[in-house]
C-alpha cells in the first residue's frame, strides 16, 4: 500500500503522528510547517518541533505562511500526494489544496467532533469539567472541522490531567487512530459519518489575559481553569502589585465562609499550605511562582510572605 502523503503539522502534538507515517510503507514526500517564530522568554527565534524533526529524519520541509499563494498550490500540485494528512497544522486549506489528492485531506483532531470545533479543544474540555474527550480521524472539507468522520476514539479525562499532558495523551492516540484507520480509507472499507450540526460546539481562542483569576467562580471553575491553561497561558493572581502564578492547586469544596480572595491557612489540608476564599468553597494552593521568581511549594513561600496568610488576593 505504498502511498505517497504530504504532511502538515506545527507544534509537539503533530509529533507522534508524523513519526507513526514514517514506521508504515506510506513515503512522506514532503512536511508543511509554519515559519520560525520568536518563543520562550527570550524570545529567540525557533523552529517549529515539526520543522525540527523533520530535518532531523532527512525529509523535504517547506515553511509557509498561507496556503492560498498560486506558487504554494503550484508546489503541492507537483508533489502530486494520494492524501494530505493534517495534524495541528494551525493554517486553513483551502478548496484548491483540499480538491488535489485522491484520497482526499485527513485530519487529526483532539475532540470527540461535533464536540469542541476549532481553536483550543484540549483546554475546553478540561475547562467545561468533561471526564472524557477524545480523537477523530476527519475527512477535510471547506468548513471549520466540520467535515465527516472516518473514526473517533475516547481518552479519559483524569483529574490531574492538564492541557499538556492531556494533549500529550491525545496526540499519542491521535497516530494510532490514524494508522489504523488509512489503510481502511484507502481500501474503502470505511465509510464517512456526517457530523451532526444540532451537536456542535465551538472552542475559542485562548488569549495571554484569560489566565487572570476570577475569585468569585466556584472551586471547581478554578480547579478547571488552572489545568485548562497550564502551561499556556498559566492562570496568575496579583500580590503586592506582582503576579503570583498558580502552578498546582487542589479543590477544598465547603461554605464560603469569606469573601472571595481571602487567603487561609490550611494546616491539615496537606499538600495545600494555604487556600483562597473562592465564590463556594476553597481553592488550596499547593505549588505557586511569584513574578520573578522560581517556582516553589506553597509552604516555603507562605514562611517567606509573612503577611501572606489573612490577605486578600485581587
Amino acid at each position: 500500500m505504498t502511498k505517497d502523503i504530504v504532511f502538515m503539522g506545527t507544534p509537539e502534538f503533530s509529533l507522534p503522528s508524523l513519526e507513526a507515517l514514517l514506521r508504515t510503507d506510506f513515503r512522506v514526500v514532503a512536511v508543511y510547517t509554519q515559519p520560525d517564530r520568536k518563543a520562550g522568554r527570550g524570545q529567540q527565534v525557533a523552529a517549529s518541533p515539526v520543522k525540527q524533526r523533520a530535518l532531523s529524519r532527512g525529509l523535504n520541509v517547506i515553511q509557509i505562511e498561507r496556503l492560498k499563494d498560486a506558487g504554494t498550490v503550484e508546489g503541492l500540485t507537483a508533489l502530486a500526494p494520494d492524501l494530505i494528512v493534517v495534524a495541528a497544522f494551525g493554517l486553513i486549506l483551502p478548496t484548491e489544496v483540499l480538491n488535489l489528492p485522491k484520497f482526499g485531506c485527513l485530519n487529526v483532531h483532539p475532540s470527540l467532533l461535533p464536540r469542541y470545533r476549532g481553536a483550543s479543544p484540549v483546554a475546553t474540555a478540561i475547562l467545561q469539567g468533561d471526564e472524557v474527550t477524545g480523537v477523530s480521524i476527519m475527512l477535510l472539507d471547506a468548513g471549520m472541522d466540520t467535515g465527516p468522520i472516518l473514526n473517533q476514539r475516547e481518552v479519559i479525562i483524569s483529574d490531574e490531567d492538564t492541557a499538556g499532558s492531556l494533549g500529550l495523551k491525545l496526540s499519542k492516540v491521535g497516530a494510532e487512530l490514524l494508522i489504523e484507520t488509512l489503510p481502511l480509507w484507502i481500501e474503502e472499507r470505511i465509510k464517512p459519518r456526517p457530523q451532526d450540526e444540532s451537536a456542535a460546539t465551538y472552542s475559542k481562542m485562548i488569549k495571554k489575559e484569560d489566565g487572570e483569576i476570577d475569585w468569585r467562580l466556584t472551586t471547581r471553575e478554578l480547579w478547571c481553569r488552572v489545568r485548562a491553561f497550564d502551561p499556556w497561558p498559566g492562570c496568575y493572581t496579583v500580590w503586592h502589585g506582582k503576579r503570583l502564578k498558580l502552578v498546582k492547586v487542589l479543590p477544598i469544596y465547603g461554605e464560603a465562609s469569606y469573601e472571595p480572595g481571602k487567603v487561609i491557612g490550611l494546616p491539615h489540608q496537606r499538600p495545600a499550605a494555604f487556600g483562597v476564599q473562592t465564590g463556594d468553597g476553597i481553592l488550596g494552593l499547593v505549588e505557586v511562582q511569584l513574578e520573578g521568581k522560581r517556582e516553589m511549594p506553597a509552604e516555603e513561600f507562605a514562611r517567606g510572605q509573612r503577611d501572606f496568610i489573612g490577605s486578600s488576593l485581587l
